[in-house]
C-alpha cells in the first residue's frame, strides 16, 4: 500500500542549525538506503522549508508506523517533527470503481 507522507522538522531555540543538520544526515543516508531498498518509492525535499515529502511503499499501517518510529530523525528528533499520513489509491483502480458504479 502506498503513503504520502509529508514531514514538517522545527528545532527549539537551544539547538544550533549545525545539530540539525547532523541529525538530518544521518536521516538523509537511512531514507536513501530505504529508497534503494524500494520501502521508499520517492523523495523530495521541499525549496524554502524543513519540509520533506515522501511516498512510501508498506504492507499496511502496522509496518508504516515501525518504519516511521524507526527514523533517526524520529529517534532523535522526533518531538519536534510532524508527520501526515494519507494513504493513496491508484487513480486507475478509483477510475475502474467509478466506470462500474455507472454500469
Amino acid at each position: 500500500m502506498l503513503y504520502h507522507l509529508d514531514f514538517r522538522v522545527e528545532y527549539p531555540a537551544s539547538m544550533s542549525q549545525k545539530e540539525l543538520f547532523s541529525i538530518w544526515a544521518r536521516e538523509a543516508e537511512s531514507a536513501i538506503g530505504a529508497k534503494k531498498a524500494g520501502v521508499v518509492v520517492d523523495l523530495w525535499k521541499c525549496a524554502g522549508s524543513r519540509r520533506v515529502i515522501a511516498i512510501v511503499d508498506a504492507s499496511g499501517p502496522d509496518m508504516l508506523d515501525q518504519v516511521l518510529l524507526d527514523l533517526p530523525i524520529m529517534k532523535e528528533h522526533g518531538q519536534h517533527v510532524q508527520v501526515e499520513v494519507t494513504a493513496l489509491r491508484r487513480y486507475e483502480d478509483f477510475a475502474d470503481d467509478v466506470k462500474k458504479r455507472l454500469a
